[in-house]
């Protein structure tokens, strides 16, 4: 599978479910190292979470975000790629298992962050998020600052992520103006989705200026292989540029489309997603329908893969 060009890329919240990882705990003894050490870094078993739910607190994002980059890790260390490819990158809070996976962030350096950067965008002004369907960018960008302006609060463009599906991020009168306008100029389908969290946007801000001190004492190694930042679509190696990507990280728009069409444009012939489920998948074929993407995130395909 890595004897072609590749890039290994890794889900954010939205892809966690009750069960991810129980199959590789129980087959893998790398997989069951992984689930070990995050329980012990945590002190309490987020394995269990993972595997038994209850499925409301998985979903809280101080939870989420743990348990989807302690899965994610897992599944690679159980794959095991005989290469490195040529790129990492990783789909919001993805993008902290794709430093993982470069050797930039030690793994329990890693969920010590993720778990606290979900409890602080937790406790920042309270928001939510909806996925408009079916209407352009600069469309949805202009009903973005009108709502804005109208409503004197924000609400932004937050996540790019397939041509004609773009998240929405802000406070709930903005929010909801928003979708009500994008649909009255097109949008197909306006989705809220079920957080209550605004990621990717303004009011993360508060939550961005602590975790710029927590990464301050966090220690950064060069990337050994180059991440593709969500803040810049651009690779991210050396230990300055990656923490302003991770505080920017919280307040800029994902931009997703662009990371794929980058790597694309790199010479990566193949996208391997690796962590439970396959939204991303879902996302690159709808940026570049030529693209192949393979996912790796059970017991059959990790064996099948090594």
């Amino acid at each position: 599978m890595t004897d072609q060009q590749a890039a290994f890329v890794f889900p954010g919240q939205g892809a966690q479910q009750v069960g991810m990882g129980r199959d590789l705990y129980e087959t893998f003894p790398a997989a069951r190292a992984v689930y070990d050490e995050a329980d012990a870094v945590l002190g309490f078993p987020l394995s269990r979470l993972c595997f038994e739910g209850p499925k409301e607190t998985l979903d809280a994002t101080a939870n989420t975000q743990p348990a989807l980059l302690t899965t994610s890790i897992a599944i690679l260390r159980a794959w095991n790629p005989p290469a490195d490819p040529l790129f990492y990158a990783g789909h919001s809070l993805g993008e902290y298992t794709a430093l993982v996976a470069a050797g930039s962030l030690a793994f329990a350096d890693a969920v010590r962050l993720v778990r606290r950067r979900g409890e602080l965008m937790a406790a920042c002004p309270s928001g939510s998020m909806a996925a408009v369907l079916g209407l352009d960018d600069e469309t949805l960008a202009q009903v973005c600052y009108e709502a804005s302006e109208a409503c004197a609060a924000p609400v932004v463009c937050a996540n790019l992520n397939a041509p004609g599906q773009v998240v929405l991020a802000g406070e709930q009168v903005a929010l909801e103006t928003a979708a009500r306008w994008a649909k009255e100029r097109g949008a197909r389908r306006v989705v809220p989705l079920a957080v209550t969290v605004a990621g990717h946007s303004p009011l993360m801000a508060a939550a961005a200026t602590e975790l710029a001190m927590l990464l301050e004492h966090t220690e950064i190694h060069p990337a050994r292989v180059p991440v593709v930042s969500n803040v810049t679509a651009r690779p991210v190696t050396q230990p300055a540029e990656i923490r302003q990507a991770l505080v920017q990280h919280l307040t800029s728009p994902l931009r997703w489309v662009e990371s794929v069409q980058y790597m694309r444009a790199q010479s990566v012939q193949q996208f391997v997603e690796v962590g439970p489920g396959d939204v991303l998948a879902g996302l690159i074929r709808r940026i570049d329908r030529e693209a192949p993407v393979v996912s790796i995130g059970t017991v059959s395909a990790v064996q099948q893969g090594q």
